[in-house]
């Protein structure tokens, strides 16, 4: 059988899966700190040469392996009714954080970028920032079609939005559950929202 041109991209999108869950689950049973890249290679049965082709570092190859199942967990749907879809994809966001693979490696990242400023920076514009973004163009939209007040600036209300829930992850021990981001919803609605 004669290979196609597109053969050996999906022979390298299938070994960089491969190496991504070899990332995660080691990442899940050895933390931030015990892993590394040849761990990693060893794991996933490659040279770390293989490793570092792709990646210049742990830090960045597990960013990778984050974003690799967590990507479609940023993406907003769209009914039509902005504190449906605020609702939903915070419930989601929520299970995401709270159950492996996601949780323990982004609790291990995040702890881990509080003493490296290039990680954190790294986090912020990968994760954070993404999810910020997308809040905001999610309510922007319900601004435009009149289910929030027009003419008020929401980048901060998308960073609040989005900073309650990681606090509560992140840093108490409260549960970041429906009654919690029913709570949220309805301090947003009564405060930017029209009725419409």
């Amino acid at each position: 059988m004669t290979d196609t041109p597109d053969t050996p991209r999906r022979r390298g999108a299938a070994r960089t899966e491969e190496l991504l869950q070899a990332t995660l689950d080691l990442s899940g049973e050895v933390g931030y700190a015990g892993l590394s890249i040849e761990a990693v290679a060893r794991r996933a049965g490659v040279g770390k040469h293989t490793i570092y082709r792709r990646w210049p570092s742990k830090a960045a190859l597990l960013l990778d392996a984050l974003s690799f199942v967590w990507s479609s967990d940023l993406d907003y749907r769209d009914t039509g009714d902005v504190r449906a879809d605020l609702r939903e994809q915070f419930l989601r966001s929520s299970l995401a954080l709270s159950s492996p693979p996601i949780g323990p490696v982004y609790r291990a990242v995040i702890a881990e970028a509080q003493a490296d400023s290039t990680l954190r920076e790294t986090v912020h514009e990968r994760f954070l920032a993404t999810v910020e973004q997308s809040t905001l163009d999610r309510i922007t939209r319900g601004q435009r079609t009149g289910a929030l007040a027009a003419e008020v600036n929401l980048e901060f209300a998308a960073e609040v939005l989005c900073g309650t829930l990681y606090y509560r992850h992140l840093l108490s021990n409260r549960p970041v559950d429906a009654e919690a981001v029913d709570g949220l919803l309805d301090m947003f609605m009564a405060a930017y929202g029209t009725g419409g």
